[in-house]
């Protein structure tokens, strides 16, 4: 018989803790008093209205636990039952070991561990992963976890006034984790994936690791017009490789794409031929929340409805990096 690979349930973890965007713009101005930040100015370039906050305790693999709970809740598995969990988080409780060990052992897991990580497309990459593994009949039941506090890497202060447009961004993110359930199954799934990179543009968003900088910490540092031209001849990739899957946009119950800032998810939305309307909006009221954005799709989706066992699903990632990757599946 063949092993097809099928996403079963989708959970988030979401922080209480809530930062305005007014709050964000007043903490940015009284850090450089010599560097004039116009009022909402977060709200017209980014479409930012809230952002979710972790409490300061709060480690990557916190949050990403307490959604791996609810879903293992939510589906009735039990925890022994898992046979490899990958972590795909941006961030991490520390450089060593695997932040997917500390998840594991606070689940209570004895399978297969390890880290996948590929900036805001790590989710997708491991739906990739896992579905490869499954139809290989290397594992059966696979968890995915991912987790990030990437407030914490706000830049609050600058030293150059020409540095005000690469720490903006930073100041638009959200702390969130999640977690997706994918099991072997006799019906098609996953119905495939297609990934591309331009790595040429790594340089555009970048949080250097304080380790390879002699200990001295590093900041989130984003080059908008540079991070956009790093996508030069992807969504044409994206595009041909949702022919070559024999799908089109209208085919789509559900839309999922990255969604770093407002106008941005507009233009994803143009990249892959689907219109604005169809696609839940989460970044407004949450930031960008990086790898969550489309685990938060999927569990909003299935809480409201909107989403049914069935549906055919399209999931578009487009990172630094940069790397751009399409994943669709039949729920």
């Amino acid at each position: 018989m063949t092993v097809h690979s099928t996403i079963v349930h989708a959970a988030v973890h979401i922080p209480e803790g809530r930062q305005s965007v007014t709050a964000v713009e007043d903490r940015f101005r009284a850090g450089n008093p010599t560097h004039p930040l116009s009022r909402g100015v977060l709200q017209r370039m980014y479409g930012l209205a809230e952002r979710t906050v972790a409490d300061d305790h709060d480690q990557p693999s916190d949050l990403a636990v307490h959604a791996a709970r609810d879903l293992l809740a939510d589906t009735g598995t039990d925890p022994a039952g898992i046979d490899l969990l990958l972590y795909a988080g941006i961030l991490a409780d520390m450089e060593e070991p695997a932040t997917a060990h500390v998840v594991a052992d606070k689940l209570g897991l004895r399978c297969p561990v390890f880290d996948l990580k590929n900036a805001c497309n790590g989710v997708l990459n491991a739906l990739e992963v896992a579905d490869a593994f499954i139809r290989a009949g290397q594992y059966r039941r696979v968890l995915v976890a991912t987790a990030e506090v990437s407030t914490r890497e706000s830049r609050w202060t600058v030293d150059d006034p020409a540095d005000v447009s690469t720490a903006l961004p930073s100041l638009s993110t959200g702390d969130m984790g999640s977690a997706l359930l994918v099991e072997a199954s006799d019906r098609p799934g996953i119905l495939g994936s297609r990934f591309f990179a331009n790595s040429w543009g790594w340089q555009a968003a970048t949080l250097p690791n304080p380790y390879a900088q002699h200990r001295r910490l590093g900041h989130l540092r984003i080059d908008s017009a540079q991070l956009a031209a790093s996508f030069d001849g992807l969504p044409d990739k994206v595009r041909g490789a949702l022919r070559e899957l024999d799908v089109e946009g209208d085919d789509l119950d559900l839309v999922c794409v990255h969604q770093p800032s407002v106008p941005f998810t507009r233009v994803v939305c143009d990249w892959v031929g689907v219109d604005p309307s169809r696609i839940l909006a989460t970044f407004p009221t949450h930031g960008n929340v990086a790898t969550n954005t489309i685990p938060l799709q999927l569990a909003t989706a299935l809480d409201t409805g909107r989403l049914q066992r069935g549906d055919l699903v399209g999931m578009f990632g487009f990172a630094s990096g940069a790397s751009a990757g399409v994943v669709v599946c039949r729920w």
